[in-house]
């Protein structure tokens, strides 16, 4: 098997990712459609209604931050999954329902995406954690990776292909088709053999969230990471933002934005598989495709067609989810165990938790301004993001001017991290001692 695909050794992670990319494709459908309605049918083409909505949907996992880690590494992730998944199925089927009775109003899809982002708020670091408990240590880097494929491929179909069934049939339908795919992911999950899940760290669950905060206040690279996806995801992923006015700006409908969705989803993909293949996650390489991200960001704003924007999405899906799962392969892999799900919980708190900050201000700025003025907000995000990780790099020592060649830039990867010791002393593992520093060894974790 190759290197990009090896996680696939493991029958639970084989299981695992058939049913994510089934649920995915219906979350993709499920997201489109829920933008077009709140965009088209429960407004008039109101963006900052849009970012009400995107904002109730993640706060959540903000406000949620103190429990949802601590019940991620406290009990069966599996299980919980399973919880999580139905809830978020039942939800689903009452949308679909109302849409297609016609008594849905927008009071009542803010209500529900509040009701989504409460039970994200649980799912969300669940299901990121779980990853790493399907394969060994090596290979969860590139789980991650596969992870982060299979959600973007299942992009390539869903928002296309909820476009042309919202055009064919009604947004309803969207709706309740996602309820039937969250059976694929409860068959994996049932599917699962709990023998050969990765041992849970003995432990796992003591000194509550405050453990978690203290590990990453302990460990200014993954302070980085965090500033990063928070400006990123305050400001540059409000893509059904983006891409619905834009569609609209181009003359196109439901159709039209639908296929800007997938074709992000293709330079998304590309980039997951990218991330497959790398040997392991490094920060340097967060930091420059989230300054990709900013310019190609920055030169779509000015697309005078609809098809030359489209082309640009490309790029702009390629460095934002090399960005995203990098950095999530990144905080996995050099997390000690111990406190990953609470780390994980505050990562995806961060990431999701800008959201509500973000994008009410840039559905705003859309209203006001037009969308390409608030793509280019976004873009600036991206830039800013990356100066801020270069600026850490040059002031932490770890770029440095080549004494060979004159104009050479270098990553110095002989400096350490600065890891703090686990919940547990006495458990402290071999994925931990893999990220303390070892005289001998030349290498490290960037």
């Amino acid at each position: 098997m190759s290197a990009m695909f090896r996680s696939f050794s493991s029958f639970n992670y084989r299981v695992w990712f058939i049913g994510a990319l089934v649920s995915n494709v219906g979350q993709w459908m499920q997201s489109t459609a829920q933008s077009w309605v709140v965009l088209t049918q429960l407004t008039d083409n109101d963006a900052a209604a849009m970012g009400v909505t995107m904002a109730l949907q993640f706060a959540p996992p903000l406000l949620l931050v103190s429990v949802t880690g601590y019940v991620a590494d406290r009990f069966d992730r599996r299980k919980l999954l399973l919880i999580t998944q139905g809830l978020l199925m039942a939800l689903a089927i009452a949308l679909g329902v109302l849409l297609l009775t016609d008594v849905m109003t927008l009071p009542m899809m803010y209500a529900f995406a509040l009701g989504f982002g409460i039970v994200a708020a649980f799912d969300n670091p669940a299901r990121q954690a779980f990853v790493s408990d399907l394969v060994t240590r090596e290979n969860a880097s590139n789980a991650v990776a596969l992870n982060a494929a299979s959600f973007n491929g299942a992009r390539m179909i869903g928002p296309a292909a909820a476009g042309v069934l919202i055009v064919a049939f009604g947004s309803g339908w969207v709706f309740l088709i996602n309820a039937i795919t969250f059976i694929g992911m409860g068959i994996a999950l049932f599917l699962i053999r709990p023998h050969e899940l990765i041992p849970r760290v003995a432990g796992a669950s003591r000194g509550g969230l405050a453990a978690g905060f203290r590990y990453v206040s302990k460990r200014p690279d993954l302070l980085v990471v965090f500033l990063i996806v928070f400006l990123l995801g305050a400001f540059g992923l409000n893509f059904p933002i983006y891409a619905s006015t834009m569609a609209l700006e181009f003359g196109h409908g439901a159709d039209g934005f639908g296929l800007l969705s997938s074709i992000l989803a293709i330079g998304s993909l590309s980039g997951a598989l990218m991330a497959a293949r790398r040997d392991r996650a490094r920060l340097r390489v967060v930091i420059f495709a989230t300054g990709g991200f900013g310019v190609a960001s920055l030169i779509s704003a000015f697309m005078p067609s609809y098809w030359l924007y489209a082309g640009l999405l490309v790029f702009i899906g390629f460095a934002i989810v090399t960005t995203l799962t990098t950095a999530n392969g990144y905080v996995q892999t050099t997390t000690d165990p111990a406190l990953r799900g609470r780390v994980l919980a505050l990562y995806m708190a961060v990431l999701m938790g800008g959201t509500p900050l973000g994008a009410p201000f840039i559905g705003w700025i859309a209203d006001a301004f037009g969308p390409r003025v608030a793509i280019t907000v976004g873009a600036a995000a991206g830039i800013i993001a990356c100066l801020f990780g270069l600026i850490w790099m040059i002031a932490s020592g770890r770029l440095h001017r080549s004494e060979r060649r004159r104009f050479l830039l270098t990553i110095d990867e002989t400096r350490s991290l600065t890891v703090v010791p686990p919940v547990e002393p006495a458990e402290f593992s071999d994925e931990v001692a893999a990220t303390t520093p070892i005289r001998t060894e030349k290498k490290r974790l960037d």
